[in-house]
Parts: structure tokens; C-alpha cells; sequence
């Protein structure tokens, strides 16, 4: 892969190549990418889904928004310091008016809608709705799907159905948010289809990034973007490199801030914060300023912005140091199972998980986000069905007058009207889901 391809400003529809060096510079096209991506829809529901915690009465509590801003956050830092270093390695790139804060623009642009895909209920709404089609009520269509149709419903995947979110055509609007191909590249960490599952212990195998029904906007962005294409059957391609940095910033802030958050909720304690984080800040932090902070949250957001700088740095040495791997698809691992601090962070992972990830709390809203998303599924695809089939109920017409005009297909194929309503009921967020669901089942109260 060459920089100047993985860079492409082309956007969807576009007849001629958009030139870098004719760029406003006001307003880049890769900052259109991050504006049109803060003011989408499908970015505000964000701020009611759950991170891990679900949402409480403290402000503590981080949402999917507020995630998702902090990594964009990380992500630019990370583009901007590769980026300065790749032009001095690359000067056909300065020739062509590329600056380093073009790497960070695309970087922020694809780590802020790194989750835009991501269901109600965190990641166990993305596990309800496989389950619906695996084992529940909606294993019955499996005979009229074909193969990897059915996989994309029974594993269903949170970066696919954002590649969908960005890029889906419906009547007035062609091409979704039409951001950027660079963009849209570096938002695919996992550039290959449901089929086959993990073929290869490549990172780039650990998920899938596309449903069937976007393979031919997939295609099109990759071949753009002259990614490397895998030796298989399959269509499975090698990551765009800037796809490692947004998967890096993603990492760093989930690892650390919600250890950060853990502690100020009082499911960790703080104790833990300075036994674990202390080794990977141990060669900045100032001990004396640390134990001059009053408070539990002052004292945890030093250590917490100590340890992002160290990660920070540690990610653009391992990136730049293995570039060229990374261009040729032979750099297997994610950018932090490469670095010093893997031990490290692997103990504060297991940390939360024990504390966090299996509280109570945690788990209380996952049950009920099973039992909600399977309801809301079996309504609107049965209804749709029928409709489709010629003999809906009453029932089936009024819940349809809650389906948005945009969700009501009528394609011949059963797959793709199931795609739809997967679509709309990953969209919405916990508390509308929640709404709705007492709405469906009759209890209004």
C-alpha cells in the first residue's frame, strides 16, 4: 500500500480526484468528515447508550458519546505525531500538500464514530441480536438466507452496521454521510465479511467489518484506497494503516478510563489505581504533586492523564517502527500487544472485568437488553414480514406506524427487510429502547 492512495479525499459519487493541494484550508475535507459525523443522528443517540456502566445518577458515568469523544480526542494526538514523522519519510507527500495534521483529522474522524454502530445495551445488544436469529424466534429464516447472510444476523457485528450508518444510499441521500474514503478506510478495522470466521490469527480476521448488503460501497472504498486484498476466496482485505491508530486510541481509552471510572464509582478500590497504573507512569509522575491532590478524583485523573501520554507515546514508537509491516499486511498484532506495557495493562483488564464488567449493575441492564432487543426484533420483523406477505394484522399495521418511513422496505428479499429492522432497533438508544418496549408489551404505566 502507498500513503498517497490510503490518503484519498474522494468521496462517494465523485467523477474526479480531489486534489490535496487545492484544498480550502480552512476547512479541509477530512475536518468535513468529523463535522458531518458530530451532526449525524446516528452520533447523538451516543450520548444514551451505555459505555460499560450503565447510565446512574452520577456524572462519573462515561456513555458511548463521551467515549467516543476521548478517543477522537487520543486519535488525533496519535495521527498528528505519525503523520510528522511520515512526511519527513515520505516528501512526495509534502509535494502534493499533505501536513500532518491530515493524519490526525482522519484519525479523529474515524476514532469519533468508531462506535456509531454499536446497539443499545452496549456490546451484549450487539450478542442480543445474534442470539434472536441463532436461537430464538428468528432461527426460522435461516433456510431462506443464504450463508453468509445468515451469519451477518447471528454474529451480528457493530463496526459492519457502522460502515452501513456511513455509507447506505436511501431515496434523496446517496452514499450515507459521503465522508472521505481515507476516512471510511480508516473506520475499518476489519475489512472482510462474516464468512469465514477467524480463518487466520491476524488481527484483521478477529471480526468482520461489512454486512452483505454494503459489499458493493466496501469494494469500492478499499480498491479506492489501494488496499492489500488477502490470498482467499473471500472478500478480505488488509487493513488501511491509520486503522491501528484508531483501534490504539480506542484501546487506551477504554482500558484506562474505565479502570478511572470504576474507582470513582467506588467499585474499585482506589488503592488498586496507584498499584496498577504506578507502573506505567512510574518514570513521570511527580510523587509529591500526586500525594498533594485532596481529593480521590483529582488523584485518580492525574494517574489516569499520566498513564494516556505514556501509552500515547509508546503506540507512535511501535507504529513507526513496524510502518512498513503495516503497509505489506504482515503486522498481525494491534499496536498495544506489541508494547512494553502489555502486562501491565492486561492486569488492569482483568481488574475490570472482575469489578466492572461484572458487577451487578453491569449485568442487571445486559439481561434486560436481551430481553428488550429480542422483543423489539420478533415485533417489527414478524410485522414487516406480514405486510410483505400480504396478511398483516392490525396488530402488525399499528406497530409498523411506529417503524420510521425509512426502516419500511419493501424489497423482495427477506434479508435485506431484516437488515432494516436490525437497523433501526440498533440505532435507537437504551432509554427509547426501553420506552418502546413497554410500549409494545402494554405496559404504559
Amino acid at each position: 500500500m502507498n500513503w498517497e492512495e490510503l490518503l484519498s479525499l474522494k468521496r462517494f459519487g465523485d467523477t474526479q480526484k480531489r486534489e490535496r493541494i487545492a484544498q480550502d484550508e480552512t476547512r479541509l475535507g477530512f475536518d468535513v468528515d468529523f463535522d458531518r459525523i458530530i451532526f449525524s443522528s446516528a452520533f447523538r443517540s451516543l450520548q444514551d447508550k451505555t459505555q460499560v456502566i450503565p447510565l446512574s445518577e452520577t456524572d462519573f458515568v462515561h456513555t458511548r458519546l463521551t467515549h467516543s469523544l476521548e478517543v477522537s480526542v487520543v486519535g488525533r494526538t496519535l495521527g498528528r505525531r505519525v503523520g510528522k514523522v511520515l512526511l519527513e519519510r515520505h516528501p512526495n507527500l509534502v509535494a502534493l500538500g499533505y501536513t500532518f495534521n491530515d493524519f490526525g483529522a482522519i484519525t479523529a474522524a474515524a476514532s469519533v464514530m468508531h462506535d456509531i454502530g454499536n446497539p443499545p445495551f452496549g456490546h451484549s445488544g450487539e450478542k442480543a441480536i445474534g442470539e434472536y436469529f441463532k436461537t430464538g424466534n428468528g432461527a426460522k429464516y435461516k433456510e431462506q438466507l443464504n450463508n453468509k447472510e445468515y451469519q451477518d444476523l447471528i454474529d451480528f457485528e457493530g463496526n459492519a452496521n457502522g460502515f452501513k450508518i456511513l455509507t447506505e444510499s436511501r431515496e434523496g441521500v446517496s452514499g450515507g454521510l459521503r465522508l472521505s474514503y481515507a476516512t471510511l478506510g480508516a473506520f475499518l478495522k476489519y475489512p472482510k465479511e462474516s464468512l469465514p470466521k477467524k480463518p487466520t490469527p491476524h488481527i484483521v480476521d478477529k471480526k468482520y467489518g461489512f454486512f452483505q448488503s454494503e459489499k458493493a460501497a466496501f469494494l469500492d472504498v478499499v480498491q479506492d484506497l489501494g488496499m492489500l486484498q488477502k490470498a482467499t476466496n473471500a472478500i478480505s482485505y488488509y487493513r488501511h494503516p491509520l486503522a491501528y491508530l484508531v483501534e490504539a486510541a480506542d484501546d487506551i481509552c477504554y482500558t484506562i478510563i474505565d479502570f478511572e471510572d470504576g474507582i470513582n464509582l467506588g467499585l474499585i478500590e482506589e488503592e488498586f489505581a496507584l498499584e496498577y497504573m504506578i507502573k506505567l507512569v512510574k518514570d513521570t509522575i511527580d510523587i509529591k504533586k500526586y500525594h498533594s491532590l485532596q481529593h480521590k478524583t483529582d488523584r485518580v485523573s492525574y494517574l489516569r492523564a499520566l498513564a494516556i501520554g505514556v501509552l500515547i507515546n509508546e503506540t507512535v514508537a511501535i507504529f513507526l517502527a513496524n510502518e512498513e509491516a503495516i503497509l505489506s499486511g504482515t503486522f498481525e498484532k494491534s499496536l498495544l500487544d506489541k508494547c512494553k506495557y502489555e502486562a501491565q495493562i492486561n492486569d488492569i483488564l482483568k481488574i475490570s472485568v472482575s469489578k466492572i464488567y461484572q458487577s451487578t449493575d453491569v449485568v442487571e441492564k445486559e439481561v434486560a437488553g436481551y430481553r428488550i432487543i429480542a422483543d423489539l426484533l420478533d415485533v417489527f420483523v414478524t410485522a414487516l414480514n406480514n405486510k410483505f406477505d400480504g396478511n398483516s394484522s392490525n396488530f402488525d399495521d399499528l406497530v409498523l406506524n411506529l417503524l420510521p418511513e425509512e426502516y419500511k422496505t419493501e424489497s423482495v428479499h427477506l434479508y435485506d427487510r431484516i437488515m432494516q429492522v436490525c437497523s433501526y432497533v440498533s440505532r435507537i438508544s437504551d432509554s427509547y429502547a426501553i420506552r418502546m418496549h413497554k410500549k409494545l408489551t402494554g405496559n404504559i404505566s
